[in-house]
């Protein structure tokens, strides 16, 4: 495998591998993949098959006559229990069924009659690339490796649509490297046995949202339960947030349940108002086995800390750079307690909670019910009259909201109710991003909107699934450092079965302004404490983001002076350096610089790694 520059290393958890075909030139081309401490796994000739790494622990590697299976990742499925599926397959298509039936967040490999199968997760968390290399397909975990390995360089125009705010789907789904294919989360890449000719399938679709919630808070339970239980099976010491928000307290009495020693950490906020540390000690009080971490407050990391010392290797870039070090700051003194994976409540608020764009359905099937809802959210997110009746009688197909939104990149923001019953929000440049970037970014978007098809025909389940995807995009690469830091990450709310249990409730059950997040408190109920169930809001830590922004102007400002960005004439440098020396100013706090520092960082570790950078813009 094509290595990461020595200063990024690779750490506990974080497995990453090409695979390859059972062919001559695939077998040279794998040279290029494996230096010192790669593991292989080869093809019954001998030829390798899958070239990376990962830790004894994080696979299950098994073969039945000419088939082969493989299951890198976090997955409690048994070798045996495997190798009986591996006997039953006839044909690839087979493996979506086993796919869809494994618990955890893993990678399945298969390979058959010389062909070979590869995805990731529905939810996006473990993604796959493919690029053709010297005759031969390869697929792999990482766009990285694959770029490096045919000296490609990243595309400006794919940047340019990176410093979008947001970058829509399915754009932001791409790799960096337009050579370098992304396979869409719900699908798999199958080479053929010539090695050469790749087709994606599709293997996941979501589940039609029409379950009662009191038939569904079962099944939700069960599968977080198994999701938490697939990290902890094992024993040892495990560690995880104890915020005292719903969601990560829920994944600490479920931690407390298993065999594993559990230490729970708590960041008190900044904010006076911010009530977090309350809510964790009542939860503490109800959990006496398990060790309950409370950390200085006033030793947090701050948004933007850090910036310019940033040195990880990452496939893309990510908004995830700026909470960085307040995401790993605590993970070393956790370790050195015993811990071997940190668990986390992220993709609570994604799939326990659901989009308000239910409602423009809704209102169409169930008028009365509907009507009744979208009065309280009127009142509880402050929507005026008319926005919210504009909001639901636009009936745009998502291809022609996508154009329509390529027009209007400059112009201001739509207000929040457009977004929240629309397709999603619409996005923007800022001052500082040039004419030539923009007339790139439009350009993509034009070109993407003329065939897209949006996740799924009810903008409520699209919205749900995008938001559940370009989270995952984020933790994928809070996994990558946290790993690289010494103790994995895991987010047991994005496992596949949790997003499937929670996505099947129905809407109107899973989002009201009149409950908050029912759909974990009925799953919790009985095993969280009804004490610490009626917590109604969450902590926003903004006072942690704009100290953030003032006391890291100095960085900022630095950040912009040899500006990536500004070489290949995507953004204006002296607009940014001014807003560095300005950081009071509008609009700042709303985080409209994140996409912008994203692939300014990213591109700073691209030239620390040695790998090649983009040219400027023709």
């Amino acid at each position: 495998m094509t290595p990461l520059h020595e200063s990024a290393g690779t750490g506990p958890g974080d497995a990453h591998f090409a695979v390859l075909t059972d062919r001559e030139e695939a077998a040279a081309v794998a040279r290029s993949f494996s230096p010192p401490g790669c593991r292989t796994v080869n093809h019954p000739s001998g030829r390798p098959w899958l070239v990376g790494h990962w830790k004894d622990d994080e696979a299950v590697v098994v073969r039945a006559r000419d088939t082969a299976l493989a299951v890198i990742g976090c997955c409690p499925v048994e070798a045996d229990e495997l190798r009986r599926r591996a006997e039953q397959l006839r044909d690839l298509s087979e493996v979506d069924a086993l796919a869809r039936s494994l618990p955890g967040s893993f990678h399945l490999v298969a390979a058959l009659d010389g062909r070979i199968r590869v995805q990731g997760t529905a939810s996006g968390l473990r993604l796959v690339f493919h690029t053709e290399i010297a005759g031969t397909r390869v697929a792999a975990t990482r766009a990285d490796i694959l770029a490096d390995a045919r000296g490609l360089d990243p595309d400006p125009a794919e940047l340019a649509v990176r410093l979008l705010w947001p970058a829509p789907y399915p754009l932001y789904e791409t790799s960096l490297w337009p050579a370098v294919t992304a396979v869409p989360p719900h699908e798999a890449v199958v080479v053929a046995a010539d090695g050469r000719t790749a087709r994606h399938t599709r293997w996941w679709t979501p589940p039609e949202p029409v379950v009662p919630l009191a038939a569904a808070a079962d099944g939700v339970r069960e599968a977080l339960q198994e999701a938490v239980d697939a990290r902890t099976r094992r024993g040892g010491t495990v560690s995880c947030d104890l915020s005292g928000g719903l969601d990560s307290t829920s994944v600490c009495f479920l931690a407390d349940r298993s065999p594993a020693r559990v230490v729970a950490g708590t960041w008190p906020g900044r904010d006076p108002a911010d009530t977090d540390l309350y809510w964790a000690e009542q939860a503490a009080r109800h959990l006496p086995d398990v060790e309950h971490v409370v950390w200085d407050a006033d030793a947090s990391p701050l948004v933007y800390d850090d910036l310019l010392a940033i040195d990880d290797v990452l496939d893309e870039p990510t908004i995830g750079v700026m909470d960085r070090s307040r995401a790993l700051h605590h993970l070393p003194e956790l370790a050195a307690r015993g811990s071997r994976v940190h668990l986390t409540g992220i993709g609570g608020d994604h799939v326990a909670w659901c989009s308000e764009a239910y409602y423009h359905r809704l209102l169409r099937t169930r008028p009365t019910h509907a009507l009744r809802q979208l009065r309280g959210f009127r009142a509880l997110w402050q929507w005026p009259l008319g926005g919210t009746v504009r909001a639901l009688a636009d009936t745009r197909p998502y291809g022609r909201w996508l154009a329509d939104a390529a027009g209007r990149l400059r112009e201001p923001a739509v207000p929040s109710v457009a977004t929240a019953l629309g397709w999603g929000m619409a996005p923007r440049v800022f001052d500082w991003v040039t004419t030539d970037a923009e007339r790139l970014a439009r350009r993509a978007i034009l070109d993407a909107a003329a065939t897209a098809v949006p996740l799924h025909p009810d903008r409520g389940m699209h919205a749900d699934l995008e938001q559940i995807r370009s989270t995952t995009r984020v933790i994928r690469q809070w996994d990558h450092m946290a790993a690289r830091a010494g103790l994995p990450l895991a987010s047991p709310f994005l496992d596949d079965r949790v997003i499937e249990a929670c996505l099947a409730v129905r809407p109107a059950e899973r989002v009201t302004p009149y409950r908050y997040k029912p759909v974990l408190t009925a799953a919790m109920s009985g095993v969280v404490p009804e004490a610490c169930l009626r917590r109604t809001n969450k902590a926003t830590a903004s006072m942690d983001a704009s100290n953030g922004l003032r006391e890291n102007r100095g960085d900022l400002l630095a950040l912009w002076e040899d500006s990536r960005l500004e070489r290949l004439g995507l953004v204006d440098g002296a607009e940014l350096r001014r807003l560095a020396r300005r950081p009071a100013s509008p609009g700042l706090s709303d985080a409209i610089l994140y996409s912008t520092i994203a692939a300014e960082v990213w591109l700073r570790g691209l030239a620390r790694s040695g790998s090649r950078t983009c040219t400027r813009i023709p």
